[in-house]
């Protein structure tokens, strides 16, 4: 992703790409939802009882969509901060946010 610019000459996809310093944390979450599905699969593998697979499955799938929310808050964010008069960023980012749902 290259730097952002801030103006009325920014398109809506540039407006919709996120600094580096503003995705570490969500990041940081998604890489540790990658080791915890990875143990998953791995007690999968071994014969883990099946309500054992499904809880730890049930907290994968509950950080990647916080991962994905807080994507999203950032996101609005900006786009309070930067977005077109028009509306049509948060109209964008509205849709993102219900696509987790």
């Amino acid at each position: 992703m290259g730097a952002v610019r801030d103006g009325p000459d920014e398109t809506l996809e540039e407006q919709m790409q996120f600094e580096p310093d503003e995705v570490k944390a969500v990041i940081t979450r998604m890489k540790r939802a990658h080791g915890h599905l990875a143990t998953v699969i791995r007690m999968m593998e071994e014969g883990a009882e099946c309500e054992d697979v499904l809880t730890q499955l049930a907290a994968v799938n509950k950080a990647l969509s916080r991962s994905g929310y807080a994507l999203v808050a950032t996101g609005l964010q900006h786009c309070l901060t930067n977005g077109s008069p028009d509306g049509a960023d948060m109209k964008k980012m509205e849709k993102l946010f219900l696509s987790l749902a």
